[in-house]
């Protein structure tokens, strides 16, 4: 597992990088107007700490996403404390290449992104 506080320097950290500067993400009278009805992260904060998730803790340095299959199931606001959990649901026999679950929670339990992901481990030579 890993867990992050979504930041407001995170929103404006992601939208320098990406160009995502999407209403949802900074205009309060906007997004008050919409069925979220307050600030919203960019997506790819979210999906951001899966990478880290698998890079840095399970399966570890070295591994990438070869595929991803997820559902954004809920938002995630600013402020919201997120959890990603990882489980490896598979193992390739002759390959380093696992299949994982993947989960993010907010504090609460509620699910906020749901699907699995196929990561390849590099190794050096």
């Amino acid at each position: 597992t890993r867990t992050m506080t979504v930041t407001p320097e995170h929103v404006k950290s992601y939208a320098a990088i990406t160009g995502d500067y999407n209403p949802l993400h900074f205009d309060e009278s906007f997004v008050s107007r919409t069925k979220f009805g307050r600030l919203v992260a960019q997506g790819g904060i979210t999906t951001g700490i899966l990478h880290a998730l698998v890079a840095m803790d399970m399966p570890g340095p070295g591994t990438v996403f070869l595929s991803q299959n997820w559902k954004f199931t809920a938002p995630v606001f600013i402020g919201d404390t997120i959890t990603a959990e990882a489980e490896v649901l598979s193992v390739h026999a002759t390959k380093p290449v696992c299949q994982l679950r993947i989960v993010i929670q907010r504090d609460g339990g509620e699910v906020v992104l749901e699907g699995e992901a196929w990561c390849y481990t590099f190794a050096p030579a």
